[in-house]
């Protein structure tokens, strides 16, 4: 048996058949040293893959969420300043013009509403204080307001001062809002207050 040359010193004294059993099992271990470097590419490429992919869709779910919540809240600003913008048109809509100029005897009327009765006490002598007459008118239920209004002026406030000079009676026919509701037929009363 002749020895064959290799580099390494130990291997320089093996014989020939332990050579080609050694560059066999060199032979095998490469294989499969490349076979388990393979199967790691594949599991690290595989990993990375789905690292990526994880990521990638993290990135594209992120920017979906924020541009539906940009969309979102534009629609929602949008359909707030619709809003702002009819409640002010309705507004301006229903604001009255301003109230034309009252003559002389209109002035001397005062309509009984909801507001406690000492304030309307006291524009009634106010137009008294100013005018020879003063006109106190009511319907349905403020009747007994108005009466309340021109006996207070008569007896407390302008005591001998101010006599009840006509008093008239009377009902008018308010149209309904809903269709098919007749109108309703409500009473109405007129003092009229005179300085003696």
């Amino acid at each position: 048996m002749e020895m064959a040359f290799c580099p390494n010193s130990n291997i320089s004294k093996l014989k020939t058949t332990d050579l080609q059993v050694y560059y066999m099992s060199k032979k095998k271990t490469d294989e499969k040293k490349e076979v388990v470097e393979e199967e790691v590419e594949e599991k690290v490429e595989e990993e990375v893959e789905e690292e990526v992919e994880e990521k990638v869709e993290e990135k594209v779910e992120e920017e979906v969420e924020e541009e539906v919540e940009e969309k979102v809240e534009e629609k929602v600003e949008e359909k707030v300043e619709e809003k702002v913008e009819e409640k002010v048109e309705k507004v301006k809509e229903k604001k009255k013009p301003a109230p034309k100029a009252r003559s002389e005897e209109q002035r001397q009327i005062i309509y009984i509403g909801k507001k406690n009765t000492i304030s309307y006490v006291l524009v009634a002598v106010t137009i008294l204080n100013k005018h020879d007459n003063c006109n106190i008118q009511a319907r349905g239920r403020q009747i007994s307001k108005a009466v309340d209004v021109a006996e207070i002026t008569r007896r407390k406030f302008l005591q001998d001062m101010v006599e009840v000079s006509t008093v008239n009676i009377g009902s008018e026919d308010i149209a309904s809002d809903v269709e098919g509701i007749p109108p309703k037929t409500v009473s109405t009363v007129e003092i009229i207050l005179k300085k003696k």
